[in-house]
C-alpha cells in the first residue's frame, strides 16, 4: 500500500461529488481526505482526494474516474510528485497560557499563527503536513483544548498542470 494523491478536474455539476465518491465506495476504498475548490482555469473544479492503495488499483480508480460524465480529465501522483499541505485550527483556552509554555511558544516553536483573541479561548492556525498539525494537537491537548478542525488535503503537482496540458494535446487533435 502507498499513499496517492488523485486529482479529478470537472466542470462544477451538482451530483458529481456523490458519483466520485461512489467509484471509491463501490470498491470499499477509503478516502483519507477530499477538498474540493477552483482551480486555475476559468469554470473548472478540481477535486483533490488522498487515498492509501496499491498503484493497480489507484490506475483502475483513476480510470473509473475518467469515464464519469461531466469528468474532464482525472490524475494521480505519488506522495514524492505533488507538493501538500493541511489547514488546522485550534480553538484553546486563553487562560491556558499562563505557565512556562506561553501561547508565544506555539506560535514560534510550532510556526503558527493566532487567527482570533477573545476572553475565553485563542484560535490558532497551523498550516503543514498532517503530522505538524498532529505534533501540535498533542501539545495542545496537554494544556486543554476546546475544539480542532483540520482541512482535507491540498496539492499541487511538481509538473505544470497536466489539465493543461491535455486539453492542448486535445485542440491538436481537432
Amino acid at each position: 500500500m502507498e499513499k496517492f494523491t488523485i486529482t479529478v478536474y470537472s466542470e462544477n455539476q451538482t451530483g458529481l461529488l456523490t458519483r466520485v465518491v461512489t467509484v471509491f465506495t463501490r470498491r470499499k476504498i477509503n478516502i483519507d481526505t477530499l477538498t474540493v475548490s477552483e482551480s486555475s482555469i476559468e469554470g473548472i473544479h478540481r477535486f483533490t482526494i488522498a487515498v492509501e492503495l496499491d498503484e493497480g488499483s489507484t490506475r483502475k480508480i483513476v480510470a473509473q474516474l475518467d469515464k464519469q460524465i461531466d469528468v474532464l480529465k482525472a490524475f494521480y501522483y505519488r506522495a514524492s510528485e505533488i507538493i501538500q499541505q493541511e489547514v488546522a485550527l485550534y480553538k484553546v483556552p486563553t487562560s491556558a497560557f499562563n505557565g512556562e509554555k506561553t501561547l508565544e511558544y506555539f506560535i514560534r516553536s510550532f510556526n503558527a499563527r493566532i487567527l482570533e483573541v477573545a476572553p475565553e479561548y485563542v484560535v490558532i492556525e497551523k498550516t503543514g503536513h498532517k503530522a505538524d498539525t498532529q505534533l501540535l494537537l498533542n501539545e495542545l491537548k496537554s494544556i486543554g483544548i476546546f475544539e480542532f478542525v483540520r482541512s482535507g488535503s491540498v496539492a499541487i503537482p511538481k509538473v505544470m498542470e497536466p489539465l493543461n496540458t491535455y486539453l492542448k494535446a486535445l485542440q491538436e487533435i481537432e
